[in-house]
């Protein structure tokens, strides 16, 4: 599985079976699984979102908006519970305005689920704990 590390973005080759066994990046050296949301911006998104077999989960979000303060914590909980079977990432809206616009983002937050490039899911708006862990198993 070709995978982008979450830390230098460059994209790595791991085997399935070892996705379980904290694989390191062959550039950088450091953890492939970073068990917390990590930045996306528009000169990483292409290899965490497009080039990259591991299902992205994305937030849109902003800091002035209060459910996306509240939904925080538990979108960073989901990284540290569904990883390696995705990738969480956050891309906050008044920074990247390229990217809100592209994925034409009217509400925030947004959620979004790609995979190698492909929109898989999309949901407006902040869910609970429960409702945010089910949303993902139905894309597991």
């Amino acid at each position: 599985m070709i995978i982008a590390c979450p830390h230098c973005d460059t994209l790595n080759r791991v085997p399935n079976e070892r996705l379980t066994e904290q694989p390191t990046c062959g550039k950088c050296k450091r953890s492939m699984f970073a068990a917390a949301p990590i930045e996306l911006t528009s000169a990483n998104f292409s290899n965490h979102a497009h080039k990259s077999e591991l299902p992205l989960v994305v937030d849109f979000w902003a800091s002035w908006c209060g459910p996306c303060k509240s939904f925080a914590p538990v979108f960073t909980e989901a990284a540290k519970i569904w990883e390696p079977q995705f990738r969480f990432g956050k891309i906050n809206t008044e920074e990247q305005q390229a990217l809100a616009a592209q994925f034409n983002i009217r509400s925030i937050p947004t959620l979004m689920i790609f995979k190698q490039g492909q929109l898989l899911a999309q949901q407006a708006g902040a869910l609970p704990k429960s409702a945010f862990d089910q949303w993902l198993k139905s894309y597991s």
